[in-house]
């Protein structure tokens, strides 16, 4: 399918959108605020947000992709460092063949990064399906390595609730909501992700040195910010509002 991403209708920020309901900001945060812990990172394998608030001046600006995983849909949202994010689209595939796609996707979205939701307990514990998800990024981390792509782990408990009120919020019809529901679920994930400053996420490294160095090399390069927003490569799964 070919769409123009400036064809495609973007919706409003969901933090933007909670002003009238604090405690959504607040369930998103809590939980990480009075544990922060500040790990050091080299500068080459920090989260695109975290590096941008540590060095205004950095040029990159590579897409971070948003991925919700579930055991039977995918939920991808995209965004930048800036703090835009939108829905994707939805994936309907597993194992190795959904690992490939989501390179792919990453690469189609000029992102240097893949923001992956760890499911865990309303007490921050780690769950079973937690070692699933940890399991398959494993997988995924390496084949994002060989291209130079950092892969991270994001707590991503509640954003299945919150993804529900925003969408009520903005208006996307009930009969549509189930089959969007894990895009918006990836945008809640990247929100959270950015107002967090990529601080809390956990980074995922293959074990063979010269992946990990090809990781620290990263993307080689990057069409500019507006470029990107006005491409049409031709190569997209289309845009979550395309589907209805």
């Amino acid at each position: 399918m070919h769409h123009l991403v400036r064809t495609i209708p973007i919706p409003p920020s969901p933090f933007h959108l909670r002003r009238t309901r604090a405690c959504f900001v607040c369930r998103s945060q809590s939980r990480f605020l009075q544990s922060e812990k500040k790990e050091q990172l080299e500068p080459e394998l920090m989260p695109n947000a975290r590096r941008r608030k540590h060095d205004p001046l950095w040029e990159g600006d590579g897409s971070s992709l948003g991925v919700d995983l579930g055991n039977v849909r995918t939920g991808l949202a995209v965004g930048t460092s800036l703090g835009f994010s939108r829905p994707l689209t939805v994936l309907r595939m597993k194992g190795r063949e959904l690992e490939a796609r989501l390179v792919e996707i990453a690469e189609e979205e000029d992102a240097d990064e893949l923001i992956v939701g760890l499911p865990t307990s309303n007490i921050g514990a780690e769950t079973p399906q937690s070692y699933k998800v940890r399991g398959f990024v494993r997988g995924l981390a390496v084949r994002a390595a060989d291209k130079g792509l950092r892969v991270y782990l994001q707590d991503e408990h509640g954003t299945s609730k919150d993804a529900l009120d925003y969408m009520i919020d903005i208006g996307v019809k009930k009969s549509a909501r189930r089959v969007q529901s894990d895009a918006y679920s990836a945008v809640i994930l990247l929100e959270r992700y950015f107002q967090m400053r990529g601080y809390h996420v956990e980074l995922v490294l293959p074990n063979q040195p010269e992946l990990r160095k090809k990781v620290r090399a990263g993307v080689q390069s990057h069409p500019s910010l507006d470029d990107r927003l006005w491409k049409d490569d031709g190569k997209s799964e289309g845009n979550i509002f395309d589907l209805f």
